[in-house]
């Protein structure tokens, strides 16, 4: 009689797991729409993603995928696990070829990270891909919810959406009454470039408690003359450039000499790691606190 017993329990063991396999995977059997508008079909949880972004990467170890993630592009080099999986080459030069071999059941792309063409020829090889587009913060939030679904992991990437949510919330309450100060951001050395209001760093300034110096500049990454800069009077310099050691550290000491500058008479000229304003990742929250620690000081930030 117990023989019997044991063998119903392990069938009917059996039977669950296959109700619970068919309901997950049927969770996933449906269409995507992603940031293109493109209608992007899976018919099952994606186990082998290649990242077509330093962002998208960082954004897949994020949600603890990144056993999953089997290629990535040449600069996914912040997370020692992403900087070992193998490399498809850089949005100048992606090797398509690398891709196919990789044989990956989604591609993941940056709409401003893909070179024309690629979709068509993933297309053609039978590989699903999927775009991203964050372009603020809020959406970097939303990108994090998607990706999720798309990768079967939607509670914990709603979990981790609303810790980001609540980050970015406690540095706009402790900044709220606070004076914005001009902030001139400066993201190249030679020629001199910035930002306009239609840029991740604008998002980071505005919600850091600071007032973009060329928010209104037509072109998203404008030229700036010192003679500009002068003539503006920002009250915080920021240098945040992917050029590294005695460049970064002389471009601020040349701002240095400019005393006419309240940024430069009050000390207030500081350097940013790229990586946590640049790239649209859940780093950007990083970025955030940081910057709004070098323009409101004053406040208590642990």
């Amino acid at each position: 009689m117990r023989i019997p017993s044991i063998i119903l329990v392990c069938a009917l063991c059996l039977i669950a797991l296959q109700i619970q396999a068919t309901a997950l995977e049927g969770a996933h059997a449906g269409t995507f729409q992603d940031a293109l508008g493109r209608e992007v079909r899976l018919a099952s949880i994606p186990q082998r993603i290649i990242s077509l972004a330093p962002s998208v990467t960082e954004t897949l170890f994020f949600l603890g995928l990144g056993d999953r993630v089997v290629g990535v592009t040449d600069f996914s080099d912040h997370l020692p696990g992403a900087a070992r999986k193998p490399k498809v080459g850089s949005f100048l030069h992606l090797n398509v070829e690398k891709i196919i071999d990789l044989k990956p059941d989604l591609v993941i792309a940056s709409a401003d990270r893909y070179r024309p063409g690629l979709l068509e020829l993933l297309d053609q090889a039978g590989i699903k891909a999927y775009v991203v587009n964050p372009k603020d913060l809020l959406q970097v939030i939303e990108c994090v919810k998607r990706i999720g679904r798309v990768c079967g992991v939607s509670e914990k990437a709603d979990e981790l959406a609303i810790n980001l949510a609540n980050r970015m919330d406690r540095v706009v309450e402790k900044i709220r009454p606070r004076k914005k100060p001009l902030v001139l951001f400066q993201i190249n050395i030679k020629p001199i470039m910035t930002v306009n209001r239609d840029t991740l760093h604008h998002d980071l300034i505005r919600l850091a408690g600071g007032e973009n110096l060329f928010a209104d500049e037509p072109l998203t990454y404008p030229r700036i003359s010192v003679e500009e800069v002068i003539r503006k009077g920002p009250e915080v310099i920021i240098l945040s450039s992917m050029e590294r050691g005695g460049l970064f550290e002389a471009a601020r000491g040349e701002w240095m000499r400019w005393k006419s500058i309240p940024a430069v008479r009050n000390g207030r000229v500081f350097l940013i790691d790229s990586d946590i304003t640049d790239r649209p990742s859940p780093r950007a929250f990083l970025g955030l606190e940081r910057m709004a620690g070098l323009l409101h000081p004053e406040a208590a930030w642990e």
